[in-house]
């Protein structure tokens, strides 16, 4: 019983969200601008770092034409410190432990971009389980156009049936367009309700993801 499973990172796998918002507020520290609260800078998080630096700009009324300068900022101060607060959500490991050991096959479609995204895995202990890593800038498209995820499957010796695990509005709408199963982590970065969120099964804890996996073969091979 095995699958192709991508993950989204940040919101699924990981919590990154105290670095990113750290990152951010350095950058408008710099800019001699108030800072914003973590909850404030969670609604900008789920498109990569130059849509979250815009929506920044806009909700603190800077210039726009500052975009790139300011974005290169927030990167420069995410880089140097990615993982000080980031931290693996609970059962990740152990989940993705029983999956491989199922014989599925693993890797990560994210927006983040490709180099940061690889430090992140490296550096909290998961980078053993993925075979590929595709980022935000690793293409010249992301998410939510399927052509990203699609790549992502390309990349890999498929296995079983491909399924799609993510936690936003933004994964749910890639998983769709590809036409793929999707699996959301409903204790992520999502915007919306779960029931507005088109998706296959949800979970709120990791330990979970095995069996749904598991059911999602099922129903591929009674379908076959």
């Amino acid at each position: 019983m095995s699958a192709t499973i991508m993950f989204d990172l940040d919101g699924t796998l990981v919590d990154s969200l105290p670095d990113l918002a750290a990152a951010t507020n350095r950058m408008l520290e710099d800019t001699g601008t108030a800072p914003l609260s973590q909850d404030q800078i969670k609604q900008f998080v789920g498109n990569g770092l130059l849509n979250l630096v815009e929506r920044v700009i806009r909700h603190c009324d800077l210039s726009m034409d500052r975009h790139a300068e300011l974005a290169k900022a927030t990167l420069a101060h995410y880089n140097a410190a990615s993982t000080a607060q980031t931290v693996v959500y609970n059962g990740v490991p152990e989940a993705l432990q029983q999956l491989r050991d199922m014989g599925c096959v693993m890797g990560v479609c994210t927006n983040k971009n490709e180099a940061p995204a690889r430090h992140v895995l490296e550096a909290l202990g998961l980078a053993a389980y993925f075979d590929t890593v595709i980022g935000g800038d690793s293409l010249h498209t992301r998410k939510p156009d399927p052509a990203h995820l699609e790549a992502s499957f390309a990349a890999v010796t498929s296995a079983g049936p491909q399924i799609f695990v993510g936690d936003s509005e933004v994964d749910a709408e890639t998983a769709q367009r590809a036409g793929v199963p999707f699996l959301l982590f409903s204790d992520g970065y999502r915007k919306s309700p779960v029931t507005e969120i088109p998706h296959t099964h949800s979970y709120d804890q990791s330990s979970e993801l095995p069996a749904l996996v598991r059911s999602l073969i099922r129903v591929s091979g009674q379908n076959a």
